[in-house]
This record gives structure tokens, sequence and C-alpha cells, in this order.
């Protein structure tokens, strides 16, 4: 009897194994696996360069570079906001996670890396300007200051070497931040910035009122090139009233035109003797470190200037450009 147990329950088993075979079973969800992807290109190794070298101009600086605070501050986020943002850009892309990005990650990684490659080559000039140049004590700290400056030069090309790599190939449907147009946006926003800092230490718009039409031209087109921006990298173009490249086309003329007015007033009220009283270099920006508020005011000139050049090339590319894809 107990023997013929045995055999029943072993039947049953069988019938409830086979039975179980036979039910599809459904695959684990996505959530419940991780897949690390990383697939070896020129552009991954590009990216794990730029952030390796921005990592040490950072760490350098930090170690033993003993920079004092504003200016040094500036130098250290530019590093550090590139760094992070390239270990957020390769990571993203080991996962698989592209699709479930808030952003646009047609646009997102050459915007982030055209603005870390604007970063550190600005701190690549700010840095030994403020922390190199007319100091002559310390030559173990002015040693980390080569260094860091080395390194975050290094970044600037790398980053550089990753914006000729993503951008948009002839005849390539790919979005907007890849396109010329869309890289020269990048520029103009940064440029602006930095007229913004030079402007308003000490503020030099002050004495006259045209100078004041000066700054609402930054502004102004500042806005309006930092929305374009983030309509591109949030795929929200779609949602404007009207065409997009058209209006691409007509704030390109416009900020040509405004650049142009800015570009003749701001030297004119700043360097001609008959609207103002420092027209000359005076001789106490010869020595110390950094610039002075007249080396200031001549820097903002050249940089309008360079963003009429850039805004006037973005009108002609406008112009070509005959679909986007965003």
């Amino acid at each position: 009897m107990q023997g013929e147990r045995e055999l029943k329950r072993s039947g049953v088993h069988k019938e409830k194994a086979q039975e179980y075979a036979r039910v599809p079973h459904r695959p684990l969800p996505l959530s419940s696996r991780t897949t690390v992807v990383l697939h070896s290109s020129p552009l991954l190794w590009t990216r794990l360069v730029a952030m390796i070298l921005a990592c040490v101009a950072f760490s350098v600086a930090v170690h033993g570079a003993y920079v004092s605070h504003g200016t040094g501050d500036w130098c250290l986020f530019c590093w550090g906001f590139s760094f992070v943002g390239t270990l957020v850009v390769l990571l993203v892309e080991a996962f698989g996670l592209q699709t479930r990005s808030p952003v646009s990650w047609k646009n997102f990684p050459i915007t982030f890396a055209c603005y870390a490659a604007l970063l550190c080559l600005s701190a690549s000039i700010i840095f030994p300007l403020y922390f190199l140049k007319g100091y002559n004590s310390g030559k173990t700290m002015r040693d980390y200051r080569i260094v860091a400056t080395v390194f975050s030069c290094l970044a600037t090309v790398a980053y550089l070497t990753e914006v000729s790599i993503s951008k948009a190939r002839p005849g390539e449907v790919v979005g907007y931040m890849a396109t010329v147009p869309g890289l020269l946006k990048v520029c103009e926003t940064f440029v602006a910035c930095v007229i913004f800092v030079f402007v308003s230490d000490p503020p030099a718009y002050e004495d006259h009122a045209a100078l004041k039409w000066c700054l609402a031209v930054y502004c102004v087109c500042f806005i309006l090139s930092a929305a374009i921006i983030v309509l591109c990298v949030g795929e929200c173009t779609g949602c404007l009233p009207f065409p997009f490249a058209r209006f691409l086309s007509a704030y390109a003329l416009l900020a040509v035109l405004l650049y142009l007015t800015a570009a003749i007033i701001w030297p004119v009220f700043h360097f001609d003797s008959k609207h103002s009283r420092h027209s000359r270099r005076p001789s106490s920006c010869s020595g110390g470190s950094g610039l002075c508020p007249w080396d200031k005011l001549v820097t903002v000139a050249v940089l309008t200037v360079v963003n009429f050049l850039l805004y006037l090339a973005d009108l002609v590319y406008s112009a070509r450009l005959v679909f986007v894809t965003v």
C-alpha cells in the first residue's frame, strides 16, 4: 500500500511538472534587469578622456593650487560641472536609458559637450590670468597651478573633439543642436554670459543711456537664444504656434541688427574722448593680476563684435537650413 501511494505521488508530481513546462512564462520586467552596454567608439573614448582630464584639473587645483574665492570658484565649477555632466551622459548611455530621459538625447549630449568645451576654455584663460600672472612666490603652489592649467587646456581640446565627432554631417538627419546654427546658439549664450560678468563688475553701463541700450541688447538676445536651446533639448518646438524654422531665421536677423548697434555704441561711448573721461588705458592697469576695469571694457567691446559675427553666421546657416529634425 505504501509503495502504491509513492507511485501515485510521483505520477502527480510528473503531471504538474509537465503542466508547468507547458505554461508560457513572462520575461522579467525591465526594471528588474540591469544591462550595461558599452560600445567601443571614438566618441566613447573621447568622452572618457575629456572626463578624466577635467577631473585631474579640478583635483590638482583643489589639492595644491590654493585658489581664492570668486574667480577660483568659477574655474573649479567649470571643471567640476564638465566632469559630472560627462559622467551622467556616459551612465545614461551605458544603461540604455536614453528613451527614458526627460530630454532629447539627439540634442542634449552635444549641447552639453559644447558648453563643457567653452567652460574649460574660459577656465584655461582665466586661471593663469588670475593665479599665474604676477605670482612669483611658492614654487610648489605655482607648479600645481601650471599643471591645472595644462590639463584644463587638454580637456578643452577633448571636448572640442567630441563636438566635432557628434556634429551633423552633410545629408544627415539629426537634432537641431547638432547642426551649425544649434552650436552657434550655445556659443552666443556663453559669450553673452561672459559679457554680463565684465559689464556688472564694476557696472559699466550707468554713465549713458546708450550703454543701457547695449545691456538691453545683450539681455534680450541671450534670453531668446537660451529659450531656443531649452525648446530643442526639451523637445518642445512642436508646441509653438508658428513654424520653428521661420522663427529661427527671423530671430537671427533681429539679433544681427541689435548687435550691430551695440558693436558701434559701446566703443563710442567708452573710448571716444567726447563721451568718456577714460578714453585711454590708465597706468594702473600695467601691473597686477587679472583684468583692470578698463581692460574689461575692451573685452566687452571685443566680445560684442564676436557675438555679432556669431549671429551673422547663424543667420547665413539658418537661411540655408532646409529642414530641421528636433
